[in-house]
């Protein structure tokens, strides 16, 4: 078999089913991002949602019986909305990041991933294929660089010169020997803009992330978020896009080759007060297709919670009484009691005096205490 030649066919057939760009890389270990992520656990800045297993995630032969190449596909989402709603007094909205507008982008991408595997099983008896999507073993953004796809910007993300840093990367582990394609020259030069505007200082310096302090990571976290954080992410619900919005590479950047990474307003941009009472039911009917639901509606209330704070919404003090006094989760009832104090009122401080009398859980207690603090009134 005439590998190139079949090499061009792959490429076609990428571009015919819907992949805005592709590359291909050999199987050989992942030296430098193993030194990288040594060093990463070394600093403890890993989130943990990582495979935890630095091996597996920078040697293919771990994975995959004699691989002899990946391909790295990476797909074009869009940077802007259309008909976006304004956020106004009485009804502020929050924002979910870019990368959960539309259909979650692990199902888009897997689909084309299988479309390709398949095209290349027909061809090729024999062949063998792993594609991963993100939570795969492999570092998706170190497959990217050396395949060609971009280069791997200071902020952290794979910039590509057709699409800036707005694209999805997928991989494909294969038993055929396809030829490399070239790295992209890194082209950040002296820009430190990412850097310089992290809202947390999660970019350590150019290249360097400490994953937990990162609002993308905070957003998706559980637990109460550090006081540190909870005025840093503003009306973020899910994700964060500041390191991209600022990139000059970005400017003008905005895809819409995908129907179904297409956002609609009124998910990704949502009223904040509704999002404080909505069931489990309404959550999985109305979000259940995001990738920014995974981790279901706790993490996007609490963060609902603070972004009324940080509006200062004094609208949504009945709501947010209501949460302190009734929700079952002390995340919740506590995120309410502190942002009462933030927000402030004529009401603020009687009924968070009232709630300290009534509850029981130590974790809720100490945020009405914060609450309280706000207000400097305490008895």
């Amino acid at each position: 078999m005439d590998i190139d030649a079949f090499k061009q066919e792959v490429i076609q057939y990428s571009k015919e089913i819907g992949i805005d760009k592709i590359g291909f890389t050999t199987a050989s270990t992942f030296q430098e991002m193993k030194n990288l992520l040594i060093r990463q656990q070394e600093l403890n800045y890993q989130s943990g949602f990582e495979e935890p297993d630095i091996d597996k995630r920078v040697d293919p032969t771990l994975i995959f019986n004699e691989p002899r190449s990946i391909i790295s596909i990476a797909l074009a989402y869009p940077s802007k909305m259309k008909n976006a709603p304004q956020s106004k007094k009485g009804e502020r909205r929050g924002i979910f990041c870019r990368a959960s507008w539309g259909q979650d982008y692990h199902v888009v991408l897997r689909k084309k991933l299988q479309l390709l595997e398949d095209f290349i099983k027909e061809k090729v008896p024999g062949a063998m294929a792993k594609s991963m999507v993100d939570t795969g073993e492999l570092v998706d953004r170190a497959v990217a660089e050396r395949a060609g796809i971009g280069w791997s910007g200071k902020n952290c993300a794979i910039i590509t010169p057709e699409f800036g840093s707005y694209v999805y990367l997928g991989d494909m582990i294969t038993n055929i020997p396809f030829a490399s394609d070239q790295p992209i020259e890194d082209q950040c030069g002296t820009c430190n803009k990412c850097v310089d505007v992290c809202p947390t200082g999660a970019l350590v310096q150019g290249g360097q992330l400490n994953a937990k302090r990162c609002i993308a990571f905070l957003t998706q976290t559980k637990g109460f978020l550090p006081d540190e954080f909870r005025t840093k992410i503003g009306n973020r619900l899910y994700g964060c896009d500041t390191c991209q919005t600022v990139c000059p590479k970005n400017k003008g950047m905005d895809f819409h080759f995908h129907e179904e990474m297409e956002p609609d307003p009124e998910l990704v941009k949502p009223l904040l007060k509704p999002l404080l009472t909505i069931s489990n039911r309404e959550f999985k009917e109305k979000y259940g297709q995001a990738s920014g639901s995974w981790r279901g509606k706790k993490p996007i209330q609490r963060n609902a919670i603070l972004a009324l704070a940080h509006f200062k919404d004094e609208t949504a003090l009945p709501d947010l009484i209501s949460v302190m006094k009734e929700d079952p989760r002390p995340v919740i009832r506590g995120t309410a009691a502190w942002a009462i104090g933030k927000i402030g009122g004529d009401d603020s401080v009687s009924v968070l005096k009232e709630a300290r009398e009534r509850e029981t859980d130590e974790e809720v207690l100490t945020e009405i205490e914060k609450g309280l603090s706000f207000s400097a009134i305490t008895e």
